[in-house]
């Protein structure tokens, strides 16, 4: 992977020459500087002439990769003989060299080592001429030292408007509408008795598209008590499955946490709950009968309606649950079907140019009928210009990926992959590194591209927002899929489809991007392989495992599984710089991931008792992203984290999660700013002072908890200077709650904690969350008055009086509103009120009997949801949506959760 080998080494050297000063490069300085212009010029060269680079797009990889290895070693070394050396296990944030200690007084290794790195930059310098004899024959040629003065490039995009989807993601039915038809009238028609819907045929076909339609149509969702989708694939786990069910009777009942409970507990509750109620259950990609054995005996047959919907590959499988019960085979699509999902795919609503129907239709036609390979093809047709020569490439392309009879489809795939620009390739196969059917979180990808180093400066744009816009474009072209999205549009979680990951497992081993770990017997074909790879993922394996491994040249290591021990072995690992060990429980900080000087990227989760973080952290000094899980959910909110205030010396954090701490000291010095810090949650008992925003100037999402020996002032606690945070978009404020509180859906009002008259906001915000306080309507009018505020979400509140009264001109741009287990009684509002909402969630408000009925006549409401015990609400709601559907609005969805 030339790109990602040249954009990760150019970021290590700008780092060097522009910010530390290191002994061991004192009269390595020029060449450094050469070496980075010339990168520069390589990672230009690579962008600007995509087609001109594939012969040398090897070489060049190798040659940034070791120059990398090289200097990072020296880095690593450096550091290590610094505390060794009286540095007293810490150091300095910039290293100011002293005559006593130059680069001729280190150590022999390092002389050695500082020997390779000139043969590195000859080998980068060769290239290079190389390159520019190339584009001397273009006319298009640059002198790499002409970078020298140049401003930072800035990210090219595609303008994207992200569609209003909330919803899992439904694709149009475009040749299979019969297919569907069908399987909804199996679903609520036919025998009341228990019965089984299996769908089979070849990955891509449309399975799961047509299992989802038939799961999300509205029809389907009031006609069943419970629905539940469960994910199995190749590498299924019963116990994943079963918290899958478990999640599906939370609306039922509240106090059973899974988590908490065994195997054999969780599915007598699971029986229990789906007992005597209507279900529908899908269980999507199975790949074996013992999968469908594992879940068959936990679900009940009353006799009264209930379905399980079954998609699969393997005929055999889908005719295993039940033998009687007709399979339904999804076929090919015929010629019109596939032109029709072609031009759908690129052009929308709009009209195809009449010159390049030919073209689509042979294009359409060389896909063979597979669905997927069609809408992958028009994600590529979306990105070149609407030409009939560029057209006509593609289908040569398309007709020659399909000419050879063994993996045609995976041929067809891989264009997907030709044609991406070269910054978004490591993107792309980094999606390869998470297991099958993985539901990805994007503000997790985002933080691991970062670390990756994958991602260009901007002068207009912050390096998170670059990367959600590579996601859309990701997304735009096929290649990846959106589970669900956030209120204001954005992408929450993704996926990509198995015939993708598969490619982008096939081309990151072709790339020597990543090396997969399978099983707990890896070590045994380790040792050839593992030599010259960078990234390490272990879906399924025991810690012990890595200590079996040993490289110097690992980058990123991914675990995905859980497991209470801490890998001992982390010292072999020195170039390090993405460590995700969420999954993994420690008892207390591991010492090892001290060494790890070029980390940039920390997860992990806490055991239950309390962890102390050394001071010596701080040495991490190129850590972005720290993340500490909470173990147990809500059990961990009796253990804490000690901090101490070296913490606030790492300038480089960009994301700082903790999940409940002890209070952290206050950053005090006055010169001191964290200015790449974008979040901070959740801090226990905060003081903001009046600095905060000099301290925090880049801060954009902020969550603070207040209870614990919490001082009943709350002058004291400077909330008002959080009006100082110019840049903060996202603010959570709570009050924690008792153990038993947490599962009682009724509202406690004496429990609530009354918010101060000087209650200040900044003015950017979008969304607020308020937990566990008492409303005034002069705090709801405060709240109202942000002009910018996207989303609000109150839990477990208090209304003052049990009445809110909204004014005009309040909520301008507010689009979801949340409101659970409240004591609202009495809500008096206007539809002019809340001009743009999009959805209301009303969950658990005992004493409101009716929402109002102007709410149903908000002409942007797309849905309200009532979770309720009682049905009064419920009503209410579904009145709203009778009188909308009278009126002409068929828009408006109502959803009653019980």
């Amino acid at each position: 992977m030339a790109y990602a080998a040249v954009a990760s080494v150019s970021e290590t050297l700008s780092l060097i020459l522009n910010h530390h000063q290191y002994a061991v490069f004192l009269d390595q300085k020029r060449r450094l500087r050469s070496l980075h212009q010339h990168l520069k010029f390589l990672r230009a060269f690579l962008e600007d002439f995509p087609d001109k680079a594939i012969h040398l797009e090897g070489r060049i990889r190798d040659a940034a990769t070791e120059a990398e290895d090289i200097i990072e070693h020296l880095l690593s070394e450096e550091i290590r003989s610094w505390s060794s050396t009286g540095g007293g296990g810490g150091r300095p944030r910039t290293v100011h060299p002293s005559p006593h200690r130059t680069a001729n007084s280190i150590s022999r290794r390092l002389q050695k080592m500082c020997q390779q790195l000139p043969k590195a930059a000859e080998v980068v310098g060769s290239i290079v001429e190389e390159v520019m004899g190339i584009k001397n024959s273009l006319g298009a040629v640059q002198d790499p030292q002409v970078l020298t003065h140049s401003s930072p490039p800035t990210t090219s995009s595609t303008a994207l408007v992200p569609t209003k989807k909330y919803d899992q993601k439904i694709d149009a039915m475009v040749g299979f509408e019969e297919d569907l038809l069908a399987t909804k009238t199996r679903l609520y028609g036919g025998s009341s008795k228990l019965e089984f819907i299996p769908i089979y045929g070849m990955g891509g076909i449309g399975k799961t598209t047509l299992a989802r339609n038939a799961y999300g149509d509205s029809l389907i969702v009031e006609h069943f008590d419970i629905r539940a989708w469960l994910t199995v694939s190749q590498d299924y786990s019963v116990q994943q499955m079963l918290f899958a069910l478990v999640d599906s009777i939370k609306p039922f009942n509240e106090k059973f946490d899974g988590e908490k409970h065994s195997y054999e507990q969780m599915s007598e509750q699971v029986y229990k709950s789906f007992k005597g109620r209507r279900y529908l259950v899908v269980l999507d990609d199975m790949w074996s009968t013992k999968a469908w054995d594992d879940v068959r005996r936990i679900l009940p047959d009353d006799s009264n309606g209930s379905r399980i919907i079954i998609t699969t590959r393997l005929q055999d499988v889908a005719a295993y649950a039940d033998s009687s019960s007709p399979l339904h085979e999804m076929r090919f699509m015929d010629v019109d079907q596939s032109w029709i999902l072609l031009r759908q795919k690129v052009f929308n609503e709009q009209h195809c140019p009449a010159e390049l129907e030919s073209t689509g239709m042979m294009i359409a036609r060389s896909c063979k009928g597979l669905p997927l390979a069609i809408v992958v093809i028009a994600g590529i047709l979306k990105t070149v210009s609407q030409t009939q020569a560029s057209w006509e490439d593609i289908a040569k392309k398309v007709n020659l990926a399909v000419s050879a009879k063994d993996e045609q489809f995976g041929r067809i795939l891989s264009l997907s992959y030709t044609h991406l620009p070269h910054h978004l390739r490591p993107c792309f196969l980094y999606m390869g590194c998470f297991p099958e059917d993985y539901e990805i979180h994007v503000s997790k990808l985002v933080q691991l591209w970062m670390a990756e180093g994958f991602m260009k400066p901007s002068v207009s744009k912050s390096f998170e927002e670059g990367a959600e816009e590579y996601l859309e474009d990701l997304v735009k072209r096929s290649l990846v899929l959106v589970n669900r999205r956030k209120s204001n549009g954005k992408i929450k979680s993704c996926s990509v489809h198995d015939l993708v990951r598969d490619l982008c497992i096939r081309k990151a081993r072709e790339e020597k991007f990543v090396l997969y770990a399978l099983d707990r017997y890896v070590d045994r074909i380790l040792p050839k392989p593992i030599k010259d790879q960078h990234r390490l993922s272990i879906p399924r394996s025991t810690m012990l495992l890595f200590q079996n491994i040993f490289t110097p040249t690992i980058r990123t290591a991914l675990y995905f599984q859980h497991c209470r021990l801490f890998p001992s072995s982390l010292k072999g690992f020195r170039l390090l710089r993405v460590l995700d060990a969420q999954k993994v429980t420690v008892m207390k900080f591991p010492a090892e991931v001290l060494e790890l000087f070029h980390l940039r990227y920390l997860a992990f989760t806490r055991g239950y008792d309390d962890l102390c973080i050394p001071a010596s952290i701080s040495k991490l000094e190129n850590l972005q992203t720290l993340f500490i899980y909470p173990y147990g959910g809500d059990n961990a909110f009796y253990s804490a984290i000690c901090f101490q205030a070296e913490i606030w010396r790492m300038a480089q954090l960009r994301h700082l999660v903790f999940f409940m701490l002890d209070p952290l000291p206050s950053p005090c010095p006055r010169s001191f700013a964290l200015e790449n810090l974008q979040t901070l949650a959740l801090l226990l008992n905060f003081r903001c002072s009046e600095r905060i925003g000099q301290i925090f100037p880049s801060l954009k999402k902020l969550g603070l908890i207040y209870g614990k020996d919490r001082v009943l002032n709350w002058e004291f606690y400077g909330l008002h200077n959080l009006v100082h945070l110019h840049q903060l978009e996202k603010l959570k404020i709570s009050m924690p709650i008792s153990s038993w509180e947490s599962h009682s859906p009724t509202w406690i009002p004496e429990s609530r904690v009354p918010l101060w008259e000087k209650l200040a906001f900044p003015r950017m915000l979008k969304k607020l969350t308020l937990g566990g306080f008492m409303l005034s309507q002069q705090d709801m009018a405060t709240i109202g008055s942000l002009p910018n505020l996207h989303v609000l979400k109150l839990r477990r509140c208090s209304f003052r009086g049990g009445k809110w009264e909204t004014t005009e001109g309040e909520f301008a741009q507010l689009k979801f509103l949340k409101i659970e287990s409240t004591n609202l009684k009495h809500w008096v509002t206007d539809s002019s009120h809340f001009p743009t909402l999009e959805r209301l969630l009303l969950y658990h408000c005992p004493e409101l009997y009716e929402i109002p009925n102007v709410i149903g006549e908000i002409p942007t409401l797309e849905l309200i949801e009532v979770k309720s015990w009682d049905e009064f609400l419920g009503n209410s709601a579904k009145r709203i949506k009778q009188e909308q559907e009278d009126s002409g609005n068929e828009c408006l969805r109502v959803r009653i959760l019980k």
